[in-house]
């Protein structure tokens, strides 16, 4: 689980020297799509949650490695952007969260829900991860250069 988030865990903290923000974030959006709806795992997912109850221990693991690893890098990122003033992100950890669940919503819970055993094709992820990126940089964006403000 951990190789498998290791190289989005430096992409990650590589997001705060970058100079293409936008691009850099819909790329990192791909990747974790991409990662996270392969089949293979989807399935761990599943079994995860299946015997989260019985085995509290082994869901923890899972998520500590996984998405929360992942969003707590993204919370660090985005206060280290935040602090550079090219995002507004009063509360990095929740715009960190926010961030992952506009990109992992709807194609996690289509997967999980409707059993989804495919990977998306690239269309969808690049479907998801640009929506994603525009509503999050809309809600999260510097935009006190511009003098405007996402209504």
């Amino acid at each position: 689980m951990q190789s498998a988030s290791d190289p989005v865990y430096d992409e990650v903290r590589r997001l705060a020297d970058s100079g293409r923000l936008e691009k850099d974030l819909r790329d990192l959006a791909r990747r974790l799509l991409t990662l996270v709806l392969q089949p293979r795992m989807m399935r761990l997912r599943r079994l995860v949650i299946a015997e989260a109850r019985q085995f509290p221990d082994m869901g923890r693991f899972f998520y500590e490695l996984g998405p929360g690893r992942t969003i707590t890098a993204l919370g660090d990122t985005f206060a280290e952007l935040a602090r550079q003033g090219r995002l507004d992100a009063p509360d990095p950890m929740l715009a960190a969260s926010q961030f992952n669940w506009l990109i992992m919503s709807a194609p996690l819970n289509e997967a999980m829900l409707l059993g989804r055993d495919d990977a998306p094709t690239p269309r969808e992820i690049n479907r998801w991860a640009d929506r994603g990126v525009r509503t999050f940089l809309a809600a999260f964006g510097d935009h006190r250069s511009s003098g405007r403000r996402p209504g």
